[in-house]
């Protein structure tokens, strides 16, 4: 972490230094996986601003689903998954759904990822996350790389902008197989997402085939998103330095 500091020195953005900065992060980044040993990973992620305690008994029950399957999820790991092939639930890093996740496999014993990103409100570490699994970014765009070219799952919660970005980059990867492998892909809060992804009327205007609405599942059951995902994936190794 001391040596990503760096990367906030006014100095250190000025244009002419831009692209030594993200090559920079992204190589820094990829030696801190490679250390840790993190090949596969369960990307989980979903609004930082849904809280255990919330007053919306409707975001507050994500925020214990979250918990309840990543608990479920690192649960299913540690029984099944030998060590060279060892699936790390991963998050943002921050508060709300993020913070459900890490604390679910932190309560299972196992241990969890962060991809934190610097931003001038919401995106404080959450406790769950042990500090030489934090992984802080500068840009958008490095981040997201990192957290779909481990994944081997993607579990998406309600969320806003941010939450909604990741969605549709990742299921535009999918969709146009530039992540050269298939995954269980869960959207988890019918409720929610039926009103943002009317996938029937992109159907009705040509604009998705039926193979791009089946990416994923639209669940709100637990033991459903579970089922989906540990029926799968198998332990196999993501070589990140290919």
């Amino acid at each position: 972490m001391e040596e990503l500091k760096k990367y906030f020195d006014k100095g250190f953005l000025k244009d002419d230094e831009r692209g030594f900065r993200i090559f920079k992060e992204f190589v820094e980044i990829k030696e801190q996986m490679l250390c840790n040993d993190i090949k596969n990973t369960i990307v989980m992620f979903g609004s930082a601003r849904i809280k255990p305690d919330d007053s919306n008994e409707k975001a507050r029950k994500y925020y214990w689903a979250a918990r309840d399957l990543a608990y479920r999820l690192a649960s299913w790991v540690k029984e099944n998954c030998p060590l060279e092939d060892k699936y790390f639930i991963a998050t943002g890093g921050g508060v709300g759904i993020m913070e459900a996740a890490n604390r679910g496999a932190a309560e299972a014993g196992e241990p969890t990822i962060g991809l934190n990103i610097r931003l001038p409100f919401e995106q404080a570490e959450n406790p769950y996350i042990p500090s030489e699994l934090v992984f802080m970014f500068h840009y958008f765009f490095i981040r997201k790389f990192y957290f779909a070219y481990p994944a081997k799952a993607f579990v998406i919660f309600p969320g806003g902008f941010g939450t909604l970005d990741e969605l549709f980059e990742i299921l535009t990867l999918a969709q146009t197989h530039k992540m050269h492998k298939t995954m269980p892909f869960v959207i988890f809060g019918k409720e929610f997402f039926s009103k943002i992804l009317n996938m029937d009327m992109l159907l009705e205007h040509g604009l998705i085939s039926q193979s791009d609405r089946d990416l994923f599942i639209l669940t709100d059951d637990i033991d459903e998103a579970f089922d989906h995902i540990t029926s799968n994936i198998k332990p196999a190794r993501c070589i990140l330095d290919r």
